[in-house]
């Protein structure tokens, strides 16, 4: 069965088209299920140039039963790829899987709290100090028991250049944590169709890190691949991914139960 649990829209302002169109990519590769997932809005506003307005919930959810309506053999999940902190928590539990009944969250790591500021994890994890922050508040995210994976927990290796001592030790913090609250870690393919980028050990993609994923080998844990589809055509892009999973002999996550109340008997 084909799944990608990972998928955004235009709401996002960094992606194309609607839900109807992720939906009909899918069922013409042959896909069973996908997620819409994209960007959580905030009460307050924040970050509201890379997400939808409060505004536009409403919308999104009718974009999703719209493309349920014009697909009935796909099942369409309905979900957010949330920013955690302390303070929105009651709002992802009460309102996002309360009130709005959300199949499911994705805790995305885009940004994180350093020196009291929210900082871009995607260009400004430069120095150690930073890293560590980054990997506290996605740890944070792990235990806060809303999530149904997270989302490239790599990130970091859009900025922060070096495979280090510092990066080795984040990330084995990264996989205990995921072991402790056994969640699945997300391997992003979206990562794989950005450039490479240069740093002293030589040119990689952003993202997935390779090293990181060796890593994850040791540790009893489950991964789930995703395409991160920012286009209709992103969709099933992921055999770099599944490539990834194949190299390093990683365990695939079993997600199913997300659908369950969709399938029928």
């Amino acid at each position: 069965m084909r799944k990608d649990y990972h998928t955004h829209t235009f709401r996002c302002q960094h992606a194309i088209g609607d839900v109807i169109d992720y939906a009909a990519s899918a069922t013409k590769q042959g896909f069973q299920v996908i997620g819409s997932s994209d960007h959580t809005p905030f009460p307050d506003g924040r970050w509201n140039t890379v997400r939808m307005g409060l505004n536009e919930l409403d919308n999104y959810i009718a974009a999703i039963e719209e493309a349920k309506t014009a697909y009935p053999e796909l099942i369409i999940l309905k979900g957010l790829e949330c920013e955690y902190s302390k303070e929105s928590h009651n709002f992802f539990q009460e309102e996002l899987l309360g009130k709005y009944q959300f199949d499911y969250l994705i805790s995305g790591p885009h940004h994180f709290l350093y020196n009291g500021k929210w900082t871009g994890a995607h260009s400004y994890i430069k120095s150690k100090e930073e890293l560590y922050a980054y990997t506290k508040q996605l740890i944070e995210s792990m235990a806060s028991g809303l999530f149904a994976f997270v989302a490239h927990p790599d990130l970091f290796g859009s900025s922060y250049e070096l495979w280090d001592e510092n990066a080795i030790s984040c990330s084995k913090q990264i996989l205990e944590a995921a072991v402790e609250y056994q969640i699945p870690l997300e391997i992003n393919a979206n990562g794989f169709r950005k450039p490479l980028i240069e740093t002293p050990q030589g040119k990689r993609p952003p993202y997935p890190l390779y090293p990181f994923w060796e890593l994850a080998a040791e540790y009893d844990l489950h991964v789930v691949v995703n395409s991160d589809a920012h286009h209709p055509e992103n969709i099933g892009d992921i055999k770099e991914a599944v490539d990834l999973v194949k190299r390093y002999h990683l365990q695939l996550a079993d997600l199913s139960y997300l659908e369950e109340k969709y399938l029928k008997p």
